[in-house]
């Protein structure tokens, strides 16, 4: 009879521990997607003021169309990507094409003194910065969750429940290279 008691006893903890760890999974995996939908809000946001930013520095620098077909080309790219790594990877080249972007400003003296392009320019540098906290919010509950995926013994119900590690928003090679600026 101890022995049926015990063994009672060890069921009904070991089915409050995996309904705790499915709960606590569930939660980490809604943060993530909330963070990610955060994130998405402001990327959006941006897409939708590259085209404005594209046009005002067309109007003054005709010799750059190389540099504003890549922003293009990238915003199209990140726009349709199908995986947070290849979204992260196109976000990234974005990046990289509105430094470029920036950059190529300098050698435009009129440009830098258009009104419309300074407030778009100052526009997006906040949004550049909305950004970055989204994905180090977002990184931060990736981290959670995949910790708990790999560690001991909430990786038992992990695999159980089949929640897997999640992928990381992170600079590439691309992003983390200087900008060259050209006159």
């Amino acid at each position: 009879m101890e022995i049926f008691i015990g063994l009672v006893i060890i069921i009904v903890l070991l089915a409050v521990l995996a309904v705790a760890s499915y709960n606590a999974f569930v939660k980490s995996r809604n943060q993530i997607e909330e963070a990610f939908s955060t994130m998405d809000v402001y990327l959006k946001k941006r897409y939708e003021m590259i085209p404005n930013l594209v046009e005002i520095v067309k109007q003054y620098s005709i010799h750059e169309k190389e540099t504003l077909e890549k922003i293009v080309q990238a915003r199209s790219m990140a726009i349709n990507a199908r995986s947070v790594e290849e979204r992260g990877q196109n976000e990234n080249m974005l990046s990289g094409a509105l430094k470029s972007l920036f950059a190529i400003s300098e050698g435009y003296p009129e440009l830098k003194a258009n009104e419309n392009y300074l407030e778009l320019q100052n526009e997006l540098a906040d949004l550049e910065d909305d950004i970055s906290q989204s994905r180090k919010y977002y990184n931060g509950v990736v981290k959670v969750m995949n910790n708990k995926v790999e560690i001991f013994p909430s990786n038992l119900f992990a695999k159980l429940f089949g929640f897997n590690r999640y992928p990381y928003f992170m600079a590439d090679e691309y992003e983390r290279q200087n900008v060259e600026i050209r006159f």
